[in-house]
């Protein structure tokens, strides 16, 4: 299953659109906002989206998906992500009333709604549970770095901090300036907005380098890939990072950070080395100590969402002087220095 281009969105936000739980609704508005017709949060509900949230998006908030309904939605989303991946039960009826008014649902938490919701499917309509393991996984072997294509992997410092949203801004300047390139989304955020992908955090770790593997040599006929990044090396609480580096045996790196955080947000006892070690770090654990090519940190993307405009200009300053790296917030001012960056390295191959 996957969004057609043509169907009519309705997004599941309740308290996500001024809470914390609301990154995968709020990140499929900011770059499928033409599919969106309707925003449902109780809390916001009459208010501007675009005010609250900065996001180029006029799509009604409406506190019900019964008010939704008289925007047409053909799909009903569910952008929060509550704490465990249990919905509460009001919102589960909510997702029910959906499906008896002839919605299809797209679903990105764990608890999978197909055995809830089957028996109540009219013909034509479908749930898209989107973490499941792909069938017939093998390990990874390490193909991807036979690739003729640039493959460009975003990593981080921590956690949600614009991996996902720095891949998308890649992809669509590399597409502005016609080359023939794709985003590969490996989370429920980056698969609903693209429509392809893995759903990374699913998978089986013996699995997880070859379930990337075959993601990106599917698509080896493009000339420029961006792989989504997951996690951090840098967080305790991470397993993904490895796994997309030896999946994608990328030719670049982006390194993403949060202008001024030295410390893992949910451990704070767990600091972030300074810029210039993190990229030692990122580049040494991709060429496993000559096991593999060499690749490079060819820029850093900077997260400067929560400082006015001349503090993040400030920020992005310093970072290059830090770095000795281009560095930009590519959601703030464009990825073209980024791209530029990219093209302007040779991959070690």
């Amino acid at each position: 299953m996957m969004l057609r281009s043509n169907d009519r969105v309705a997004v599941l936000l309740h308290k996500g659109i001024q809470g914390t739980q609301g990154k995968t609704g709020l990140t499929f508005t900011r770059y499928r906002s033409d599919a969106v017709v309707a925003i449902i949060d109780q809390d916001c509900a009459g208010q501007s989206f675009r005010a609250l949230t900065s996001i180029a998006c006029d799509a009604p908030i409406v506190s019900s998906i019964v008010e939704a309904l008289k925007y047409q939605p053909t799909v009903l989303l569910i952008g929060i992500a509550p704490s465990g991946g249990v919905l509460p039960e009001a919102w589960l009826t909510e997702i029910e009333q959906a499906v008896d008014a002839g919605l299809s649902i797209v679903n990105g938490l764990h608890t999978k709604l197909t055995p809830r919701l089957k028996d109540r499917l009219k013909p034509g309509q479908w749930i898209w549970d989107i973490r499941q393991e792909p069938i017939g996984l093998k390990v990874g072997s390490g193909a991807a770095r036979s690739l003729p294509c640039l493959r460009v992997l975003t990593v981080g410092t921590d956690m949600s901090i614009g991996k996902m949203s720095t891949s998308l801004e890649l992809d669509r300047v590399a597409q502005k300036r016609g080359i023939r390139s794709k985003f590969l989304g490996t989370g429920q955020a980056g698969m609903m907005i693209s429509g392809d992908g893995i759903p990374l955090d699913a998978i089986r770790v013996d699995f997880a380098s070859g379930a990337v593997e075959q993601l990106v040599m599917r698509s080896a006929n493009f000339d420029l890939l961006h792989i989504e990044g997951q996690g951090s090396i840098f967080n305790p609480a991470s397993t993904a990072t490895l796994p997309l580096i030896r999946g994608s045996q990328p030719t670049h790196l982006i390194l993403v950070h949060r202008a001024g955080q030295t410390h893992i947000r949910n451990f704070p006892h767990v600091p972030i080395p300074p810029l210039k070690t993190a990229v030692q770090v990122y580049e040494s654990l991709a060429a496993g100590g000559g096991a593999f090519t060499a690749c490079k940190v060819a820029a850093i993307a900077l997260n400067t969402a929560h400082l006015d405009q001349e503090a993040a200009e400030r920020a992005i300053a310093q970072t290059q002087t830090e770095t000795n790296l281009p560095c930009t917030d590519p959601v703030r001012f464009g990825a073209d220095l980024l791209l530029d960056a990219i093209l302007n390295t040779e991959p070690a191959i």
